[in-house]
């Protein structure tokens, strides 16, 4: 039986081989190799001066990169509010016994998200649009023409506009996750709590929330690391202007990287925003478990 057994591990194991080399050739050496290259002044070429941690040190006290990460943060709060938030109450709201053409309801939520960052970022930017926008248009049929601006030109609100796009993009995406996760309960559950007098809000914080916690955590760390890395929305839309306004961190270090070819420099600073991201998911998850009460357990 022991033998059995034996025979059965090495066997998973040999399957699953293949998977794990490809999986630590594309993700643990370029890390390995970020950190290696951190410790050198390098711009791409056969020479490399050793530095020591000066880029990280550098990367800590660069002010573009602080910004980045301010922005990088702001854009996370405002999804998790925004994507998880909204998707929540709207999976609530399909999951409820009288709501009719869930289906229609689901394809609908979820179509924003098959589009390509770059195709969103084109139609946002039509809607942004100075001369034939939708905003200035409305404003003008309005009678508030004198209101119309280049909205990705105004360094005060560009940030809250590019998250605007963020947060309809994947609100689907996170309402088909949440739904799967209620669709997974008891509806007897839900019955009771009704006949408890839990109805409403109550009955979504008190008994959806802790049920689906796992779940939710999913939800959460997929969008911090979404957002924590986010580039091609934020390039397609305002290429990280004006200025610095909408910079983020994986732009800014593409920059460095790639224009102004300081490689050793730009992996030091992906290396810095990977630990921020882990620190943030870490965090989020701690602070989720003490909402939703107690630890992780099987849905």
């Amino acid at each position: 039986m022991k033998t059995c057994l034996k025979i059965k591990k090495r066997t998973m194991f040999l399957y699953l081989l293949p998977g794990m080399l490809w999986y630590s050739f594309i993700v643990f050496v370029p890390i390995a190799l970020a950190i290696y290259y951190g410790f050198f002044n390098w711009n791409g070429g056969a020479k490399m001066d050793f530095i020591g941690v000066s880029n990280f040190l550098e990367v800590i006290q660069d002010k573009v990169f602080q910004k980045s990460l301010y922005n990088n943060i702001y854009l996370t709060v405002v999804c998790l509010l925004g994507q998880i938030g909204i998707a929540f109450l709207l999976a609530f709201l399909l999951n409820g016994r009288h709501i009719r053409f869930k289906g229609f309801h689901r394809v609908m939520g979820y179509f924003p998200a098959v589009l390509s960052a770059v195709i969103v970022g084109f139609i946002w930017n039509l809607i942004y649009d100075y001369n034939y926008g939708l905003i200035n248009s409305l404003l003008s049929l309005i009678g508030m023409g004198d209101k119309a601006q280049a909205w990705l030109n105004n360094d005060k609100l560009v940030l809250p506009l590019v998250a605007i796009p963020l947060v309809w993009q994947f609100i689907g995406y996170y309402m088909i996750i949440l739904m799967s996760a209620l669709a997974s309960v008891d509806p007897q559950i839900f019955e009771m709590a009704e006949i408890d007098g839990a109805a409403g809000w109550k009955k979504a914080v008190y008994i959806t929330l802790p049920l689906i916690k796992n779940t939710l955590i999913v939800c959460v760390t997929l969008c911090i690391a979404g957002n924590m890395k986010i580039f091609d929305l934020i390039y397609a839309l305002t290429g990280g202007g004006p200025g610095y306004s909408s910079s983020v961190m994986a732009m800014y270090a593409y920059k460095t990287s790639f224009l102004s070819y300081k490689m050793g420099y730009g992996s030091a600073m992906s290396i810095v925003i990977l630990i921020a991201s882990l620190v943030l998911v870490a965090g989020s998850r701690s602070i989720l478990l003490r909402f939703t009460g107690g630890k992780e357990h099987e849905e």
